[in-house]
């Protein structure tokens, strides 16, 4: 599997069953930077209620927030892979190590053509149409991710995890989206307009610097998080879009010539002066450096770069923002600059990046 074209959301599975989501567009030579999602209850317990998942006779456990980074790092780190610019291995595989792949679009068309024979099946099937209708897009344009991907789903408790393709498909999904949240006939409602989700989704966010409230309000203007009410089974189920690029909107950034340097931990009122990267992984922000902590100069910081999926989309241009994190240098034959990445590791639930609103 030498000259693989993967990109970020599809999975890839190694000889132990470890399933790895490739995690953005930009990975080494021969090589995915990889987020460790799920592994077989034969080499990982989880004693979290929510993480077990079952295929058949196999059981899976999922990984939550930076499990998988240290289950790797303590128990195979052989599915590690060299970083050039940042000096130092992440997670990932090499393409040799990959011993079958699952691709979330091919998957969604097999279940689509599928006769739906449960709720979980039927629902995806109601959803779908309905804003395949609405929007004017294509089965191409969608895919899967989560436990409808891999085939350990519940019928009668798991969510539908939809990915779509394209910046200019996401537009047409969002404005679709916010019409039929207005309709009072829907089936489909804003998952953070529901005062039912309101306790569940504050004791989840555990990121400090956060307010219910603002918590609620970023998510909310998102458009992407959903609730279908599902009157045949009998419950609302969390339905979510997550942005995927197209295959003609990928180019990679990686530059084995490139240095990224760690320079502590920065606090920063800044304005939003691009965001047409913010809905995909990384989240790349442009920005005007307004106020900032420490030594180094407003002009010399460009950009916030964001892994985290908690920040993807999280501000728009010309907003202002609080954003603290950590303070990179980056280094490349032709200039060097400064930008603020939040990312997996320490001091990970102080990260922040919030618009400030007006009071």
């Amino acid at each position: 599997m030498e000259s693989l074209r993967l990109r970020d959301r599809d999975a890839v599975l190694t000889q132990e069953g470890l399933i790895f989501r490739v995690y953005g567009y930009t990975h080494p030579p021969k090589a995915y930077i990889c987020d460790l999602e799920y592994a077989p209850a034969s080499i990982f317990k989880s004693e979290d209620p929510r993480a077990l998942r079952q295929r058949g006779k196999q059981v899976y456990y999922k990984f939550y927030s930076d499990q998988g980074l240290r289950f790797v790092r303590d128990e195979y780190p052989q599915y590690t892979v060299w970083h050039a610019p940042l000096r130092s291995r992440l997670v990932g595989v090499y393409t040799n190590q990959i011993t079958e792949i699952r691709k979330p679009d091919k998957t969604f068309q097999k279940l689509l053509e599928t006769q739906p024979h449960d709720n979980l099946l039927q629902a995806l099937s109601t959803v779908s149409n309905m804003i395949l209708k609405r929007a004017g897009l294509s089965e191409t344009d969608f895919g899967v991710f989560g436990s409808l991907l891999h085939g350990f789903y519940h019928p009668r408790f798991s969510d539908l995890d939809l990915i779509i393709y394209g910046r200019e498909k996401l537009r047409r999904l969002r404005d679709t989206l916010e019409n039929l949240y207005k309709e009072p006939s829907s089936t489909l409602r804003n998952e953070f307009e529901a005062q039912e989700a309101l306790k569940e989704k504050v004791n989840n966010c555990e990121f400090i610097n956060y307010s219910p409230k603002e918590y609620f309000w970023h998510q909310k203007r998102k458009k992407i998080y959903a609730l279908f009410q599902d009157s045949k089974a009998g419950r609302f189920i969390k339905t979510e879009f997550e942005p995927v690029k197209h295959w003609s909107e990928i180019h990679s950034e990686y530059d084995s010539e490139m240095r990224i340097l760690k320079k502590g931990w920065v606090k920063a009122v800044a304005r939003i002066t691009d965001d047409y990267e913010a809905p995909f992984m990384p989240s790349i922000y442009g920005v005007e450096i307004k106020k900032t902590s420490g030594d180094v100069k407003a002009d010399d910081i460009q950009r916030i770069v964001s892994y985290m999926e908690e920040f993807r989309m999280q501000a728009e241009r010309d907003e202002e923002v609080y954003v603290e994190g950590n303070l990179e240098q980056v280094i490349t034959p032709s200039k060097t600059f400064h930008q603020i990445t939040l990312t997996y590791g320490p001091r990970y639930y102080e990260q922040t990046l919030k618009v400030n609103q007006p009071q």
